[in-house]
This record gives structure tokens, C-alpha cells and sequence, in this order.
């Protein structure tokens, strides 16, 4: 197994596949061929009839003619393979294709054997970029025909990058909120930072729980305020028994009164509990319980 190798070392092997210079591959194993012309034409939905007619490849063909297969017998010597497994071995195990650059040099003829031949040109980095820190490598690709013309070459550029680590998924939290018509907007809100009060929106009613009617005018119109999510502490008790999955026993439940006019219920926590007590100031926090459920909490504040 190859070892890892650092920056600077990456770029030393770059520079001596670059010294290289061009290595030729292994001639295609078939010659163009019509077959392989009229499956690509079909394919791509190309009706252009001068390809058939007079025995040419569509120039977008050139690499087709030396791919090897799933199956491949022989492995071509390649200035770019060992990199790209240097870069393997030393984490850069993300690949995405970032520039291809193709030049025609004429059209390939039906019984041609193309060669190709690769040149290693560039490493640069390590450079940061949205998937992760990484080297971008570019190397060359020219396909010759039988008596040694160039028929078409191709710039490839990928970029081998550090995929970052994913971070273990949390445990689902056993207790989760019952999110109906009525209270999908509060959860919302949680979601977004907004400690959302449902309120009438006919007569302007505040009411805390939420529900479908107005308890003063009877309607059935809804919207909701954002409060300050600041509040004091109404009453409160201490849960002990019985156990509650996924919470640590003893922790405190309290009831919170918003300036707002209605009361909330909800844990006070970052708070000892020998000093929670009536009347003492609150502000709200949001923590998240798993990957999904976020819940509004209480941690002393200002008043």
C-alpha cells in the first residue's frame, strides 16, 4: 500500500511525471468503424448524414476509439496514474472532472487506428474550494493516427480533493412534538430561531397553546406574532421520577410568562437547579435534540 506523502512531495512526483513528457498507449483495439459511428449518432440524436456518407467519426468520438473497457487486459503505462494514487494514498480521495478542452485536428476515417498518448502538465494547490481542500491536475491526451498525425487532443483537469468528514448521525430523540395544522407554524418557527404566539386574525387575540378557534370572537382566522423571546419564570417543578427517554434526571420544567401575555411551558436549562426560582428572568434558546427535532428552551437572561 502506498504510503501518504505530503504537499511538498506530491508536487516533487508532479514535477517527474511532467519530465516524462508524452507517453503513447496501446493502440485502439478496433479501427473506426461504421457501427460504432451509426450507435453514436443515434445515441447523441446527431441526423447529420455527411458522417455516414464519407466514412468519418464525429469529431466528439476521439477518446471512444481508445477507451478499454471494462475488462481491459493491458494497463497502459500513464504519467497520471501514479499521482492521482499518491493523491489517493495521502487522503485526496474525492475526484471531480473540472475542465475538458478538446482540439480537432481533422476528422477520423472509417479503418483508421488511433493511438493515444498522455502527457502529465500541472499540479496546483492545495487550494480550498467548496467540497474540500484539494489539487487540481491537468494532463494532456492526443490521438495520433497510423503514420504518427495528430487527429485530435483533449486537456482534462480533476480535482482531488479532501472529502470532509461526515459527522455521525445523532440519536433520534424518543419524545417528538405532535405537529398538526394547528401547530406546524409554531415548529416552524422554532426551526427558523422565532418563538411564534398564535394570535386572531380578526380581533388580534394572543393564545398560547395554539388552536383552531378564537376563544373571544369564535374565529377561525389564524396568524401569529414573533415574540421577543424574553419571559420570567411563572411556576416550575423538578422532574425526578419516572424516567424520560432521552433526557439525564433530575431537570426542570418550568412555566415561562412572555411580556406578551401568554405563558409557554418549557425546560430551564444552563441554570443549577437550586437557583432556579419565581420571577427570575428568561430568555429563550433553541436547542437541537437529533438531525431533525429542534426544541425552544430556557436559560436565565435579562429582564
Amino acid at each position: 500500500m502506498r504510503n501518504a506523502l505530503t504537499d511538498e512531495e506530491l508536487h516533487e512526483l508532479a514535477a517527474k511525471q511532467t519530465a516524462l513528457g508524452e507517453l503513447r498507449g496501446t493502440p485502439a483495439v478496433d479501427p473506426v468503424n461504421v457501427p460504432m459511428i451509426r450507435h453514436w449518432l443515434a445515441a447523441m440524436g446527431d441526423e447529420n448524414p455527411v458522417y455516414l456518407e464519407r466514412g468519418l467519426a464525429p469529431p466528439a468520438m476521439a477518446q471512444v476509439w481508445t477507451m478499454p473497457g471494462l475488462r481491459r487486459a493491458v494497463k497502459d503505462r500513464s504519467p497520471v496514474d501514479e499521482l492521482m494514487a499518491a493523491l489517493d494514498a495521502s487522503g485526496y480521495t474525492g475526484v471531480v472532472a473540472t475542465n475538458c478542452e478538446q482540439v480537432h485536428h481533422r476528422y477520423a476515417r472509417v479503418g483508421e487506428v488511433l493511438t493515444p498518448a498522455t502527457r502529465f502538465t500541472s499540479l496546483a494547490g492545495p487550494k480550498r474550494t467548496a467540497l474540500g481542500v484539494g489539487f487540481f491536475a491537468t494532463w494532456n491526451i492526443t490521438w495520433y493516427a497510423a503514420d504518427d498525425e495528430p487527429v485530435a487532443e483533449m486537456l482534462f483537469r480533476v480535482l482531488k480533493f479532501r472529502p470532509r468528514e461526515k459527522k455521525p448521525a445523532r440519536t433520534p430523540y424518543p419524545l417528538r412534538p405532535a405537529v398538526n395544522q394547528d401547530t406546524a407554524f409554531f415548529w416552524e418557527g422554532v426551526r427558523q430561531g422565532e418563538l411564534r404566539v398564535q394570535s386572531c386574525a380578526d380581533c388580534g387575540l394572543l393564545r398560547h397553546p395554539p388552536g383552531p378557534l378564537c376563544p373571544q370572537c369564535r374565529s377561525a382566522n389564524r396568524s401569529y406574532a414573533v415574540a421577543s423571546g424574553h419571559g420570567t419564570l411563572y411556576s416550575y417543578v423538578v422532574h425526578h421520577r419516572p424516567p424520560v427517554p432521552g433526557r439525564e434526571t433530575p431537570f426542570v420544567v418550568g412555566v415561562v410568562e412572555l411580556p406578551e401575555g401568554v405563558r409557554v411551558v418549557g425546560n430551564v436549562v444552563d441554570c443549577p437547579i437550586e437557583e432556579v426560582a419565581v420571577g427570575m428572568p428568561l430568555r429563550v434558546t433553541y436547542r437541537p435534540m437529533d438531525d431533525e427535532l429542534v426544541l425552544p428552551m430556557w436559560t436565565p437572561g435579562e429582564p
